[in-house]
C-alpha cells in the first residue's frame, strides 16, 4: 500500500482520542505559558512534573536494552518543555503577587522555599547552585560526552551490521522475516543514538535556562517590590528572592531526575534484567564481599576512627559474603521432567519431510557431521548452500542431514523433493585422490580404484598417511566431507529451477521492493500473481538465466506485459532483452561469438514435424534428434580440447525452445539462443551448418533416415 493509500484509510477511520493527545498537550503548554493561571492550578503542575519526572526515571531504570525506551528524546523534549512552561507561568505569579508574601505564589513554592532551606533564602540559593553544578558539570556533561561517541560509533558499525545481516541470510542462519527485524532495529538503534545526541543538549540548555530564570526573577524582584510596591531592600529580598529561591529549587529536582534517567539510558548495556536486577547481579559474587568485611574490619580497629560506625558496617558486610556463598553452594533446583510422549501418537513431522534437499548417510558416516570430532561436513555443506545461493540469485532452502538404517554404512543419498538425485559410497577412513589428468601413467600410487562421484574421473581411496605422496604425484586429494559436499553441489547446480518457490520468489521480490518499489508494484501481484512470477522466474532460472540481478529481469517483464500476458512469449522478450548478458557468458563484449546453425531444410522440418498436444511444443524425431546432438557435442568436445571455449547454436525463435530442451543434457555447454535475442552489434563466427553440405555426419544421418517428422 502505498502512503496515499495509507493516509486515506487513516483518514477513513477517523482520529481516536490518543491521537489527539498530544497536540493537545502541547497546546495546553503554550497556553501555560502565555496566560494567567490560579495558584492552585500550578500547584497540580508541580506536583504533576515531579511525578512525571519520577516516571520517566523509572522507565529508564526498567529497561532492558536502551531501545525499550526508543521514545525517551521525544518524552524528554516534552518533560523540558513542561517544565519551561511551569517556570514561565511561576515567574509571572512570583512577580506579580510576591509583595503578598510567600504564600502568594502557591504552596508548592511556598513550601521549598521555607521547610527545605528553613526560610534563609540565602541557603537556598547556595542548595540550588550546588544542584545545578552536580546537574550542568557532572551528570548533563557526562551523559552528553556518552551520547556523543554512542552516536558515533553506532553510525560507524551500521555498514558492518547490514554486512553481517546479508552474511547470515546468505548462510541460511536468519529467515527473511527476521532479517527484516533485525534491519528495523539497526536502524531504529542508529536513529535512536543520533537523537540522543541532541537529546543530551534540551537538558544542558535546560540547566542555563533555570539559572537565567532565578537571576531575572532576582533582579526583577527587587525592582518591583522597591518601585511598584514601595517595599524596602530588606522587605523586598525576604519576599520575592525567598520565592524565586523556591521556586528554582521546585524546577531543579525534576530536571535533576531527568538528567540522572536521560545518563541511566545512554550508559545502559543491553542485558536480559532491568538496572537493578543487572548490577544486583554482578554484585552477588560472595568473593566481593570478604575484602570489603577485612577492609572495613582494619579500619575500624585503628583508634581513631569511630567503631561504633565501622565494626558493624564489616560486620554487615561478612554477612553478605556468607549469605551469598551458602546461596552459590546450594544445589540447583531440579528441572522439571517432561511427561513421557505418548507411543501411540503420531505427529504430522513423522511421515513427512518438510526439507527440499535432503542428504542421507549411512550409519557409517555419520561421525562425519559429528561436531565433537572435528568434522567439517556441516561447514561444507552451509558453504555449498551459500555458494548456490549466490549463483542462482536467491536463498537456496536449508538442507536437511539425517542418517538412514535402509542405505549400507558407507552409502550416502541425495535427495531432492523426495526423488533421488545420486549417491555413492564413501571410504571414511581414506582419502579420495583424484586423477584431474595431470598423473603420470607410471605413478607409484596404491589404493582402491574408484571414480569421482562428481565429475566421473578416475581415482583411488589411498590412507590419510600417503595424502603428501599423491600430491606429488599430481593427484587430487580432497576427504570423505569434500568429495560428498562436491557431488552435492554438482548435481544441484545444474537444478536451479527445482529449488525455486513461491517462498524464494516472495523473499527476493521484497528485497527489490526495499529499493525500487515501483518496479515490484508494476509486475505482480497485478497483472503477475505470486504463483504466475514464480512459473516465469523458474523458467529462466532453467534456461540459465540467474536471477542475481534481478531488477533488469523485472523490468523486461514490466514491459513485456504491456504487449502480453502469455507465459512463451513473456519469456522469449525477457531473454532478447538479457540477449547480451545471455553471450556475455561464453564470449566477451568485444569477441567474436563462435556460432553453430542448423540447415534451412533442417529446421524447416523440426518447424514442419509433430506437436506435443497437450503443451503444443515441438517435438524432434528420435534419429534427427540423436544427429545434431552428435554433430554439435563434436564439434564442443573439439573446441573444448583445444582450449577454444564453448559455442552458441542460433536458431528461429520458433524451434529454440524445443532445441535447448534437446541440448539442455545432451551438450549442457551449448548455449541455445534465438535470433531476436542475437545483438544486432555482436560479431559472430560461424564454425558449421548441421545438416548442411560440409556436415558430414548430418549428411550420413540424413542419408540413413528422413529429417521430416
Amino acid at each position: 500500500m502505498t502512503a496515499l493509500a495509507t493516509s486515506q484509510a487513516r483518514a477513513r477511520q477517523g482520529i481516536s482520542p490518543a491521537t489527539l493527545a498530544l497536540p493537545t498537550g502541547i497546546l495546553a503548554l503554550i497556553v501555560l505559558m502565555v496566560l494567567p493561571i490560579p495558584t492552585m492550578m500550578l500547584d497540580a503542575f508541580f506536583v504533576l512534573n515531579i511525578a512525571l519526572s519520577v516516571a520517566i526515571l523509572m522507565a529508564a531504570m526498567n529497561a532492558a536494552r536502551p531501545l525499550d525506551f526508543s521514545s525517551f528524546p521525544s518524552v524528554l523534549l516534552f518533560a523540558t518543555l513542561f517544565r519551561l512552561a511551569l517556570n514561565v507561568a511561576s515567574t509571572r505569579i512570583v512577580l506579580v503577587n510576591g509583595h503578598q508574601g510567600e504564600a502568594a505564589a502557591g504552596q508548592i513554592i511556598e513550601s521549598f522555599g521555607a521547610f527545605l532551606v528553613g526560610g534563609d533564602f540565602a541557603v537556598g540559593l547556595f542548595v540550588f547552585i550546588i544542584l545545578l553544578i552536580i546537574n550542568m558539570v557532572v551528570i548533563t556533561k557526562g551523559a552528553g560526552r556518552v551520547s556523543e561517541v554512542s552516536a558515533r560509533f553506532t553510525l560507524d558499525a551500521l555498514p558492518g551490521k547490514q554486512m553481517a545481516i546479508d552474511a547470515d541470510i546468505a548462510a541460511g542462519l536468519m529467515t527473511s522475516e527476521e532479517a527484516r527485524a533485525r534491519r528495523a532495529e539497526v536502524s531504529t538503534e542508529a536513529d535512536f543514538y543520533g537523537a540522543m545526541d541532541g537529546a543530551s543538549k534540551f537538558v544542558k540548555g535546560d540547566a542555563i535556562a533555570a539559572l537565567l530564570i532565578l537571576v531575572i526573577n532576582i533582579i526583577a524582584g527587587f525592582c518591583l517590590g522597591m518601585i511598584s510596591h514601595g517595599l524596602t531592600a530588606s522587605e523586598a529580598a525576604e519576599r520575592y528572592v525567598t520565592l524565586a529561591v523556591g521556586d528554582a529549587l521546585v524546577a531543579q529536582v525534576p530536571a535533576l531526575l531527568l538528567s540522572i534517567a536521560a545518563a541511566v539510558i545512554v550508559t545502559r548495556v543491553s542485558d536480559k534484567d532491568d538496572l537493578a536486577g543487572h548490577i544486583g547481579g554482578q554484585f552477588c559474587n560472595p568473593q566481593s564481599w570478604l575484602p570489603v568485611a577485612v577492609v572495613l574490619f582494619a579500619i575500624g580497629l585503628i583508634p581513631a576512627m569511630p567503631q561504633s560506625v565501622f565494626l558493624p558496617a564489616a560486620a554487615i558486610a561478612f554477612w553478605l559474603y556468607r549469605k551469598l556463598k551458602a546461596q552459590a553452594e546450594r544445589p540447583a533446583p531440579a528441572e522439571p521432567v517432561a511427561p513421557a510422549a505418548n507411543p501411540d501418537a503420531i505427529a504430522i513431522e513423522d511421515v513427512s519431510d518438510h526439507t527440499l534437499v535432503t542428504l542421507e548417510l549411512g550409519y557409517g558416516l555419520v561421525h562425519l557431521v559429528d561436531k565433537t570430532q572435528d568434522s567439517a561436513l556441516v561447514a561444507r555443506i552451509t558453504g555449498v548452500r551459500k555458494q548456490l545461493s549466490q549463483t542462482f540469485g536467491f536463498i537456496v532452502p536449508q538442507f536437511r542431514i539425517r542418517d538412514s538404517l535402509d542405505l549400507p554404512a558407507g552409502n550416502y543419498r541425495i535427495v531432492l523433493g523426495g526423488a533421488m538425485l545420486g549417491g555413492g559410497a564413501i571410504r571414511a577412513d581414506r582419502m579420495l585422490a583424484i586423477d584431474t589428468g595431470e598423473v603420470r601413467a607410471d605413478h607409484a600410487m596404491q589404493g582402491i580404484p574408484t571414480s569421482d562421484p562428481s565429475f566421473g574421473c578416475p581415482a583411488l581411496w589411498i590412507p590419510a598417511s600417503e595424502r603428501d605422496n599423491a600430491v606429488a604425484e599430481g593427484f587430487l586429494v580432497v576427504d570423505p566431507g569434500t568429495v560428498i559436499a562436491t557431488h552435492l553441489s554438482k548435481l544441484l547446480e545444474g537444478r536451479p529451477e527445482r529449488l525455486f518457490g513461491p517462498d524464494e520468489a516472495r523473499a527476493l521480490l521484497e528485497g527489490v521492493k526495499e529499493r525500487s518499489p515501483g518496479l515490484v508494484e508494476a509486475v505482480t501481484p497485478d497483472p503477475l500473481p505470486l504463483a504466475a512470477l514464480t512459473r516465469i522466474l523458474r523458467a529462466l532460472l532453467a534456461d540459465g538465466i540467474t536471477l542475481a540481478h534481478p531488477m533488469p529481469i523485472l523490468a523486461s517483464l514490466s514491459t513485456g506485459l504491456q504487449e502480453t500476458k502469455d507465459f512463451d512469449r513473456l519469456i522469449d522478450h525477457v531473454r532478447a532483452d538479457m540477449g547480451a548478458w545471455l553471450i556475455g557468458q561464453i564470449c566477451g563484449p568485444e569477441a567474436t561469438l563462435p556460432v553453430v546453425t542448423l540447415d534451412g531444410n533442417l529446421e524447416s522440418a523440426i518447424l514442419g514435424g509433430l506437436r506435443d498436444p497437450a503443451s503444443g511444443d515441438l517435438l524432434i524425431e528420435p534419429e534427427c534428434a540423436r544427429m545434431i546432438g552428435e554433430s554439435i557435442a563434436a564439434l564442443a568436445q573439439e573446441r573444448g580440447t583445444s582450449g577454444a571455449g564453448g559455442i552458441a547454436l542460433v536458431v528461429q525463435p520458433p524451434t529454440r525452445r524445443a532445441l535447448a530442451r534437446l541440448l539442455r543434457s545432451r551438450v549442457p555447454d551449448c548455449l541455445v539462443i534465438s535470433l531476436a535475442e542475437l545483438p544486432p552489434s555482436q560479431p559472430i563466427d560461424v564454425l558449421s551448418v548441421v545438416g548442411g553440405a560440409g556436415d558430414a555426419l548430418a549428411n550420413a544421418a540424413t542419408a540413413a533416415e528422413p529429417v521430416a517428422a
